[in-house]
């Protein structure tokens, strides 16, 4: 898993492909919108994410900041 972004998205490569979330950034960490998960980035951009992914992706996310001096923390509007 690789995890890139900027002060608005972060970007999370998983299984081969990207997912760009949309967020804001916070003192030592990232708040990420959980709703923003909706495809995966071309060439995969027609290949929708399915809960299931999505709870992968979150869960995959928090597991490799939660130690982090920089923690990514999600939303709960979908959860």
């Amino acid at each position: 898993m690789k995890i890139t972004g900027t002060s608005s998205y972060i970007r999370v490569e998983l299984h081969n492909r990207s997912v760009k979330i949309q967020g804001e950034q916070l003192v030592g960490g990232f708040l990420a919108y959980s709703d923003s998960i909706a495809n995966w980035e071309p060439p995969y951009d027609d290949v929708g994410i399915d809960e299931q992914t999505k709870k992968e992706l979150i869960q995959a996310v928090i597991e490799k900041t939660k130690n982090s001096h920089f923690q990514i923390k999600f939303d709960d509007r979908t959860f």
